[in-house]
């Protein structure tokens, strides 16, 4: 599957975390997620340093990718991400998502991604201002605002990043930029649709769709247009 082109109608594509996944049955989960309508899967990888959390990298990574042909965007909440970009584009991810807060260059990282096959995407948590993502946005296919401090699953969502969204919306407008804008935190029946009307092109969700009976009926309310 190429990778994703702007939903447009009012639409959202649907982004589930494996973060909430069964990884004693990951096989089966991938499948399900698949079936039941993901446009592309969410892969959270965390270092125990930049955020108090330790998940998986890119072995792991490489193991998804035999499971499925869904789009994979690789979230690399680490401190070092440059030491790692080979690694991924090597595991078969489609998309590295790098933190703006990280020290190190994040131009050069975002050129070097591009030039290994990769789209490129950049985070911030909450409480770091937007404008620090400003000059990247003309190098960049994905800007992910993160509604929770990054780290856990489960978290409320902060209401703050819906002005955030929107803003981003009314910039990229502005810029004539097609940049994709995708939003990840406490992302369910309320917050979803909210984060979509005011102009979020892909919707995180883990632990609320993951953990429903019912997960294309969740995935699809998040996508449609009211």
């Amino acid at each position: 599957m190429s990778w994703l082109p702007p939903p447009g109608d009012g639409r959202a594509h649907v982004a589930p975390s494996l973060l909430s996944a069964d990884f004693t049955d990951l096989k089966t989960d991938v499948a399900d997620l698949a079936a039941a309508g993901a446009d592309l899967l969410h892969l959270d990888i965390m270092d125990g340093h930049f955020v108090p959390n330790l998940t998986f990298g890119p072995f792991i990574c490489r193991a998804i990718r035999r499971l499925t042909d869904l789009p994979l965007d690789a979230h690399l909440m680490i401190s070092e991400p440059e030491k790692y970009i080979e690694d991924f584009a090597r595991a078969g991810v489609d998309a590295v998502t790098i933190h703006v807060e990280i020290e190190g260059d994040v131009g050069e990282i975002l050129d070097r991604s591009g030039a290994l096959g990769l789209k490129r995407g950049i985070s911030l948590r909450p409480g770091t201002s937007l404008d620090a993502v400003y000059p990247y946005l003309d190098r960049v296919d994905l800007v992910l605002v993160m509604s929770v401090e990054p780290g856990f699953g489960g978290q409320v969502f902060d209401p703050g990043a819906l002005a955030r969204i929107t803003t981003l919306s009314e910039r990229r407008g502005d810029q004539g930029l097609d940049f994709l804008i995708s939003v990840d935190g406490g992302i369910n029946a309320e917050t979803g649709p909210a984060c979509r009307e005011v102009g979020a092109d892909i919707l995180v969700s883990g632990s609320w769709i993951l953990g429903s009976e019912d997960r294309r009926a969740n995935m699809a309310l998040l996508r449609n247009a009211p």
